[in-house]
């Protein structure tokens, strides 16, 4: 079993390596998921997802359009499989600020709690999140909490993932792995 936590920038990278790593773990006779998260507001994010897609063509990649509630996934899949999810960013906008105007203030939590619960169930994950909290801008009230909830979901699934991963300008960071006398480790991100 493995869990793996990829977090980066926009642009970095981190879906395109995420796709290899989730290739990896996929086992003989079992399927290969991608569960896409991002409901598209804009033309970027519509090309965004297009070319998402076309990365992933030929790799043998199941995907399933996941906005909310993500552990629905668990009745619908095998769980023996692989998974790749693209992202938590997306999921915890799309948890956090629904298309009715209501902000849903412990969507975080919530988020949270499916992550783990989601992790515990399923034998092999990537899950992919956005690196937002370097830049030294202040956001108004709303945006901080959106992104205190992503970091307070990203230190959650880095605690249970055995591999922890920064891509930054194409460059792989490792911040934690699995120790080297475990079966097969490193392969997963050389």
């Amino acid at each position: 079993m493995v869990k793996i936590f990829i977090s980066g920038g926009c642009k970095s990278g981190k879906s395109f390596h995420a796709q290899i790593l989730a290739k990896k773990m996929q086992q003989k006779n079992v399927p290969l998921y991608y569960l896409a998260t991002m409901v598209p507001r804009d033309n970027e994010d519509l090309q965004r997802i297009k070319k998402h897609q076309i990365e992933r063509t030929g790799w043998g990649f199941e995907t399933l359009e996941v906005s909310k509630n993500i552990s629905s996934v668990l009745k619908k899949c095998n769980t023996n499989g692989a998974f790749l999810l693209d992202s938590v960013t997306s999921l915890l906008a799309n948890e956090m600020f629904p298309e009715n105007g209501i902000v849903v203030p412990d969507a975080p939590e919530k988020l949270s709690c499916e992550l783990t619960l989601l992790s515990g169930k399923l034998n092999n994950i990537v899950f992919v999140s956005d690196f937002i909290y370097s830049d030294a801008a202040f956001y108004d009230t709303l945006t901080e909490k959106f992104r205190k909830g992503l970091a307070f979901i990203d230190r959650q699934l880095a605690g249970i993932c055995e591999t922890v991963l920064e891509i930054s300008c194409g460059i792989i960071i490792v911040h934690k792995s699995v120790p080297e006398s475990a079966e097969n480790s490193n392969h997963y991100y050389h």
